[in-house]
């Protein structure tokens, strides 16, 4: 059918009938004009996307009505401009495609049908590891280890590169992805077809949420979701509730921009904010540059929201000029988002529009702070990290405790490194890395650890060498005005050598620990601790053997390495003794923003973004080089370790398979809150003693050769045995942490897949019994393909995190909640029970199910399938399975 709403098509430029576009002011709807800017971005894509199928002329009606919708749950379809991948979660994507390709041509479909139709960029920069560090060659030999041990990878996304068309692949050591997002790929308005309209997308990371800083509204899904979109799917969304956040006053001259981020993820969290979208607003934000707001933006999965929007103004349009934007693309992006009433001005309050309610930060209230020991929103300010850290040894195990005895919190133990002796005690720092996309490209900071590092050295100072230092900038720009403002050598000489351009430390790319220092920790059982400037710090994500990761701003990484403990008051005690014998205290290094400004202003220059990105795709002589097939299906190689066809698809059919209840599960892990997607899907390093392993082994591989599981994301037999593998997982059954349960019937101990595989040979469905937010963390499409691989049917728990729920949505494994007031708890469950699941017919968003015990006993439980589109999917047993057929059939 034809746009309803065409009649509000004009040109922006009378001269120029290329320059299109919907223009939303000749509604004449006032409620438009109350509208957050956010939802206007939801609505503007519903109206150009209008054709009474996927988007409805009720869609746009329901997004003017926001402000009405409040208290409903509203289902609106969203279609974004593009999709961002990262390599971690971009190579399952792909392999997912190529496997679909298989699928629809035994189906009888043309399977060059599978293809991105909404244009998709993926960014290689979660491989890249943190082997070397320290030497001026690091980079190189960081970069030439990456590529020896995912070539094979590499050959796969450069075969995808080619064979599906609409996808772009930028190569590694380019950067980080949401830093190349928001220096090069992010258009702020497209300009397709002859028509403007807001830039907006979806990513595989949940980090995505970064680009909001500069106007472009952006979150995280999973990779299940985001394949979808690629597919011409639109997002089904609840209408968010929008939190309006203001901010007023002035930061003090010593305050960074982590320090504000910390901040706003404790406030947020406090005030609750999940599945909502934030939009910031106030005098207060015209004092933050766009990398400033960017990092605000990238913590919105901290603080569990969807969204976390800044709209433009003269300031970002300023940082786009800075970036090397065209003139001609800045002239447009200010007209058109002026005609359509999108450009903010923060100083004029009549543009505040209705918020479902607002919270205020005053500025001038922040303070240094930093974030651990396990988890982002627990801010602590710097002048009690000494205090915090001591309560946190003695404190009962949890969120913030070690519970250490009190006569081992002044444990010692002497070893000893490159010929001199050194002691380690609880709180001593061994990893201190400046890492991921939070900050390491925001200028500010990047800078201000800069100077800092050059006053340290002119005082004497230096950091131990056994501390394992490193720098990731998230972008070749950071390594330019570093050298150029001179800096450069002076974090050199601190140990802060440039060791990649990827997501290292904070995804738990760190490396090996010197041997001599792990055999330190294990020796006196010792809370060791990384400082890094990352986003994520959850129980052994960072390193196995640093059992305290504190969140900190670049210069506070630095302080603390040079410190080389957590426990120390800066504001009464020296950072260190220089070679005189001198004490020196951080104040007496520490730089204020208006140095930092002074010299962002002069090195921070347009060009550098130019000469950088110009040649970003062809920069990596050895991805140049890279051979790959160039044929539209996959020869898929069966001694392959790394990519490999997944199960899925194996035995579907055209035909549409009724949902069928589940009878007698039995429960394979019986978890507590807060359980994360680290805890569930496998990362980090694959364990010698792991599942995972011995199955590389079986296939001839050493222990150096096996790996991380990040980079073996494409093989489904690897991961599965990595799912639920974290060392770091307390299970109700073990009563303590281990990647391992209890098989029931036999009451044996075994790792989480072997226990799994038992229940599978004997046909026994399975269950996860869980507490508050299940899910938490990364967007990480294996915590929903995982658990699918491993036979189990259904998730129930008290609350999710939305893209995990999403994710298990689109694998076809029901989300159960307990009922307001239930838990496992209230309930009397054990998980030692046999449970069966009544499917309800015909199926509605959000309805009831019955649950019944093999005791007997009897329940009800909310089937957490939120829209009818997700119920579409769940029918289809997932998203995948349904474009398939879609696909096949038509």
């Amino acid at each position: 059918m034809k746009n309803p709403f065409q009649h509000l098509v004009e040109s922006l430029s009378p001269t120029d009938p290329q320059q299109q576009f919907f223009n939303l002011s000749k509604l004449t709807d006032p409620r438009y004009d109350r509208l957050p800017f956010s939802i206007r971005v939801l609505l503007e894509s519903a109206v150009r996307n209008c054709d009474g199928f996927l988007v409805k002329r009720s869609d746009v009606e329901n997004i003017l009505n926001w402000k009405q919708t409040q208290t409903q749950t509203v289902e609106v379809p969203f279609r974004p401009a593009r999709v961002i991948l990262q390599d971690f979660t971009g190579v399952p994507a792909v392999v997912d495609f190529a496997a679909m390709r298989d699928a629809v041509m035994k189906l009888g479909g043309d399977p060059e049908r599978i293809n991105p139709v909404c244009p998709a960029d993926l960014v290689i920069d979660h491989s890249i590891q943190v082997d070397f560090n320290r030497k001026s060659d690091s980079l190189q030999k960081n970069q030439d280890l990456e590529f020896d041990r995912n070539k094979e990878r590499f050959q796969f996304l450069k075969w995808g590169s080619k064979a599906f068309k609409n996808m772009r692949i930028i190569p590694p050591g380019s950067g980080i992805v949401h830093q190349v997002n928001l220096e090069y790929l992010a258009r702020v308005v497209f300009h397709h077809d002859g028509f403007l309209y807001p830039d907006s997308l979806v990513g595989t990371d949940s980090h995505t949420t970064m680009i909001d800083g500069l106007g472009v509204l952006g979150w995280g899904v999973g990779g299940i979701e985001a394949e979808a979109v690629m597919l011409g799917q639109p997002i089904s969304m609840v209408l968010p509730e929008v939190v309006g956040y203001k901010l007023h006053g002035v930061p003090d001259k010593f305050i960074t921009s982590t320090d504000i981020v910390l901040t706003v993820t404790k406030h947020l969290r406090q005030v609750g904010v999940v599945g909502k979208f934030v939009e910031f607003f106030g005098p207060g934000v015209a004092q933050l540059s766009i990398a400033d707001r960017a990092t605000i933006a990238n913590m919105c999965p901290e603080y569990g929201a969807t969204a976390a929007f800044f709209p433009v103004d003269a300031v970002s349009v300023q940082y786009l000029e800075q970036t090397g934007r065209e003139a001609q693309q800045l002239a447009y992006i200010t007209e058109y988002l002026k005609a359509v009433a999108m450009f903010r001005d923060y100083e004029d309050a009549a543009q505040d529009p209705d918020f479902t309610h607002v919270v205020e930060l005053d500025l001038s209230t922040v303070v240094p702070c930093c974030s651990g020991p396990k988890r982002p929103q627990d801010r602590i300010p710097v002048s009690e990290m000494k205090t915090d850290f001591e309560s946190c040894l003695g404190a009962k195990q949890g969120f913030k405790g070690f519970q250490v005895a009190p006569e081992r919190h002044s444990a010692a133990v002497p070893f000893h490194f490159s010929g001199n002796e050194y002691t380690l005690s609880h709180g001593s720092v061994v990893i201190a890395a400046i890492t991921s996309c939070t900050n390491t490209s925001n200028p500010s900071v990047m800078l201000g650890a800069g100077l800092l590092a050059k006053k340290a050295v002119e005082h004497g100072l230096s950091v131990k060498p056994y501390i394992k230092t490193s720098l990731s900038p998230g972008s070749g720009v950071v390594t330019y005005y570093l050298k150029e403002s001179g800096v450069m050598d002076y974090l050199s000489q601190l140990g802060f050598e440039v060791v990649g351009y990827g997501c290292m430390t904070c995804i738990g790319n760190s490396g090996p620990l010197p041997e001599a220092v792990v055999e330190a920790i294990t020796q006196g059982d010792l809370v060791a601790a990384g400082i890094l400037s990352g986003n994520r710090n959850f129980e052994g994500r960072v390193h196995p053997n640093t059992r305290a990761n504190y969140l900190a701003s670049p210069p506070l990484v630095i302080a603390y390495a040079i410190a080389g403990t957590v426990r120390i008051d800066f504001e009464t005690e020296p950072i260190a003794t220089n070679c005189d014998g001198k004490d020196v205290y951080l104040r007496d290094i520490w730089p204020t923003r208006e140095e930092i400004q002074a010299v962002e202003k002069e090195f921070v220059i347009p060009s550098m973004f130019r000469e950088v990105y110009q040649k970003i795709e062809k920069v990596n002589e050895r991805w140049n080089a890279l051979e790959a097939p160039s044929d539209k299906l996959y020869t898929w190689d069966p001694k392959s370790t790394y990519i490999k066809s997944p199960p899925f698809f194996e035995g579907l059919t055209l035909k549409l398979q009724p949902p069928r209840s589940i009878k007698d599960a039995y429960v394979l892990l019986n978890l507590g809150d807060s359980v994360t997607t680290d805890h569930i899907s496998p990362a980090g390093n694959i364990a010698r003693n792991s599942s995972a392993a011995r199955y590389l082994a079986d296939r001839g591989l050493t222990p150096r050769d096996y790996n991380s599981y990040g980079s073996r994301r494409g093989n489904d037999a690897v991961m599965a045995r990595g799912t639920f593998a974290n060392i770091r997982l307390f299970n109700k059954f073990l009563g303590k942490q281990a990647p391992q349960t209890v098989h029931l019937p036999s009451g044996e101990t075994l790792d989480v897949f072997d226990a799994a595989e038992r229940y599978r040979q004997s046909g026994e469905p399975l269950l996860v019994l869980a507490g508050k937010e299940y899910g938490s963390g990364s967007s990480r499409d294996w915590a929903a393909k995982g658990p699918f691989l491993l036979g189990i049917k259904a998730v129930l728990a008290e609350s999710y995190e939305r893209i995990h729920r999403s994710n298990l949505v689109g694998m076809g494994v029901i989300p159960l909640e307990y009922l307001p007031g239930d838990s496992a708890d209230s309930l009397g469950l054990t998980g030692r029970e046999r449970y069966s699941i009544s499917i309800p017919e015909p199926l509605t968003p959000r309805m009831l199910a019955d649950v019944k015990l093999d005791s007997g006993k009897t329940f009800q439980v909310r089937m957490r399938f939120d829209t009818d589109v997700e119920l579409t999917y769940f029918h289809h047993g997932g998203i995948l399975n349904y474009m398939i057929r879609k696909m096949s059939a038509n």
